[in-house]
């Protein structure tokens, strides 16, 4: 009779996922339901962060204890909740969703989330409308357009207190930063200029997590 290598079994995609999920914490009833509705009702929900980023960044918030935070790209809203939940009382998060037409779905599930005190939601460039609030941040979580990553690091980085941190999302890019058959991908090309800009970079400390599509941590001296 045929066996199963549960070994095997455990290494697909699926199955590392469905491991992950049953060994940290819950996500909670109200962001399942939110990655769900993403997934459903968006062309790109992969693109929401989803329970096991959703979990770190919980914690890399609990960890940094940050009094704000900024967030580029909001998309549906799951990090901008996750990392709002991680928020000590009277922080603050300010998410800029550059997509007008993202506003109708993302709006709701903010204000009608737990956290909704502790997020402000706007809709446009936060590279351009960010400094102008006149805050300097604690942190930064930065998941918009991959073409622009090192533009909108290089706007950022002087709004970022000294020993604040900067987190980039999808910087392996499904490892196309190293599959030479992307080298005429805009995305690809925008991430990998970006990656090389920031390891070059002598005003911060820098380390990348092969975390889904990578996760660069960077501290501003």
């Amino acid at each position: 009779m045929p066996t199963t290598n549960t070994y095997t079994s455990l290494t697909d995609e699926a199955g590392c996922d469905a491991y992950l999920a049953s060994h940290i914490d819950p996500e909670g009833d109200y962001l399942y339901r939110l990655y769900r509705a993403t997934n459903i009702h968006t062309i790109h929900g992969r693109m929401a962060s989803g329970h096991l980023q959703g979990r770190l960044l919980k914690m890399l918030v609990q960890m940094i204890r940050p009094k704000n935070i900024l967030e580029v790209g909001t998309f549906s809203g799951y990090s901008a909740i996750s990392m709002a939940e991680g928020l000590e009382e009277g922080g603050k998060l300010y998410t800029f969703e550059i997509n007008d037409e993202m506003e109708d779905f993302t709006r709701p599930w903010i204000e009608g989330s737990s956290v909704a005190d502790k997020i402000d939601f706007r809709i446009g460039d936060a590279a351009e409308e960010a400094p102008k609030l006149g805050i300097i941040f604690d942190m930064a979580f930065v998941d918009g357009d991959k073409r622009n990553y090192t533009e909108v690091y290089e706007k950022l980085l002087p709004i970022i207190r000294s020993g604040g941190y900067i987190l980039a999302d999808n910087t392996l890019w499904d490892w196309h930063v190293i599959d030479p058959a992307y080298d005429h991908d805009h995305q690809t090309i925008g991430i990998r200029q970006f990656n090389d800009f920031v390891a070059k970079d002598d005003r911060v400390e820098k380390v990348i997590l092969p975390l889904r599509d990578g996760l660069t941590l960077i501290r501003k001296k």
